[in-house]
Parts: structure tokens; C-alpha cells; sequence
């Protein structure tokens, strides 16, 4: 993940991520006492989630500004630096959890990935995660890319956001029994009045690279007085997001 993460900002103004996250713990019916891995633990709030569900828990971030605050938060919870790609555990896990991490891994990653995963649970181990789906942030998204393109720029788009029939063959290759699978609408608030710009400067600076920031300053601006009518909301910033969600067992 070519990102740097502003983890005290993240903290204040995007908790949300966390937050809706904990409803994906439901589907993680492992027992009690299980090892289980939370992959891309963040700020490590759903680790501590994951503890007091009664699990023996690691968190594994490829963070290290995150890792930095989730052990300073949980100091008697366990953290490594790690990504999805190259995590490696002293014996297979009985579960793995995510969220909010995989769209951020190149498609042409994903496979790998996917694999890598399965050999660090045991047969019969769960993995249970969350992401962006097909259409996440699309309407910021297409903003931002006439945007660029009025200035003479290309707009990168570097997330991965695919469909249930798209990742389902993924996961069944990579040695995985899909139990339970959806694709849905998340429509997410954003805080402040400025919450979409906050929104871009913290999720999708990789398509401002080497963009001078006076103009990068600009291109935010225009995309916000154009969707405006668009994605406020009362008085708040609404961003479309779509999620996907998985139950998964290792054959």
C-alpha cells in the first residue's frame, strides 16, 4: 500500500472505518480462545474488539505511524508490522480478519494475496473480511477524473473494488469455501464541513503524486462545488461506498 497514513487524523475524523467494521465481527464464530489475525489492524480498535470477544489476538499492519498509536492505545495487545502479501505467523491461525484493507492490494496482487493468506490458516480456519466493492466512491471518483483530465492530468485509479461473480473464483482458487458472500450501499457520512475534501487528502493521494499543491488544492475545491448538489446531505458529506463482505472457510 503506497500510502502514508496521518494516523492522529485518522483517529479524530475517520473512526467510522472501526466502526462500521464491528458489525463485521458477527460473522466471526470462531471459539473462544481462538487465534485469530487482524489483517491491517490500523489503530488496532477492532483488535481490542477482537480480545474482548475472549480471542488470543495479533494485530499486523503495514503502517508503522499506525502500529505506533495501536500499541500506545492497547499496550497488552500484541502488534507486527506485516501486509497481506508477506505476513508470516510462528503457526497457522485459526481465523483471519479484515477490514477496509484488501481494496488498497493491486489487482494483479490479488491472487497472490489470496493465497498467501490460506497457507497461514489451518484446515478448516475462517476468513472473514470486509472491503470496497464494485461502484465504491464511484461519484467522487469520476468527479476527480474530469477534474484532472480539464487540467491536462491523467487520474490513477489505484483501488480494487470488485464484484461478488469477480472475486468469488479468486478465493475458491486460492483453496477457500465461500459461506456467505454480499455486496451492498453504504452511503458514509463524513465529519465537518469540509468532510470530502478531508476525505480525499486522507484515502486517494496517490493520483495527486507529484501534482503541484497549489493546483491539487484546486482540483479538490472544484470537485467539491460540483458534487455539492450531489453527495451533501443535510449537513453533512455523504460518500458512496459500496462494501463486500465474506465468510470463508480453508477447505
Amino acid at each position: 500500500m503506497n500510502i502514508y497514513w496521518d494516523a492522529e487524523k485518522y483517529k479524530q475524523d475517520f473512526m467510522f472505518v472501526p466502526e462500521y467494521g464491528a458489525a463485521v465481527l458477527d460473522l466471526l464464530d470462531a471459539a473462544p480462545g481462538a487465534r485469530v489475525v487482524d489483517l491491517g489492524c490500523g489503530n488496532g480498535a477492532l483488535t481490542r474488539q477482537l480480545a474482548d470477544r475472549g480471542y488470543r489476538v495479533l494485530g499486523v499492519d503495514a503502517a508503522p505511524e499506525q502500529l505506533a498509536l495501536a500499541r500506545q492505545t492497547y499496550p497488552d495487545l500484541t502488534f507486527a508490522e506485516g501486509n497481506a502479501l508477506d505476513f508470516a505467523l510462528a503457526e497457522p491461525a485459526d481465523a483471519v480478519f479484515s477490514n477496509a484493507v484488501l481494496h488498497w492490494i493491486d489487482a494483479d496482487k490479488q491472487q497472490a494475496m489470496l493465497d498467501h493468506i490460506a497457507t497461514q490458516l489451518r484446515p478448516g480456519g475462517l476468513f472473514v473480511c470486509e472491503f470496497g466493492g464494485k461502484g465504491c466512491a464511484e461519484t467522487v471518483h469520476a468527479e476527480l477524473e474530469r477534474r484532472f483530465a480539464a487540467h491536462g492530468l491523467h487520474y490513477r485509479r489505484t483501488f480494487y473494488f470488485p464484484t461478488i461473480g469477480e472475486y468469488a473464483p479468486m478465493l475458491e482458487k486460492a483453496g477457500f469455501r465461500v459461506e456467505y458472500a454480499t455486496l451492498f450501499d453504504r452511503p458514509t457520512r463524513q465529519n465537518g464541513p469540509h468532510g470530502l475534501a478531508d476525505w480525499i487528502r486522507m484515502f486517494d493521494t496517490a493520483p495527486f503524486a507529484g501534482v503541484d499543491p497549489a493546483l491539487a488544492g484546486a482540483i479538490i475545491a472544484e470537485t467539491e462545488d460540483a458534487l455539492r448538489p450531489v453527495l451533501w446531505q443535510g449537513d453533512a458529506w455523504y460518500v458512496d461506498y459500496v462494501r463486500i463482505r465474506f465468510k470463508l472457510r480453508k477447505l
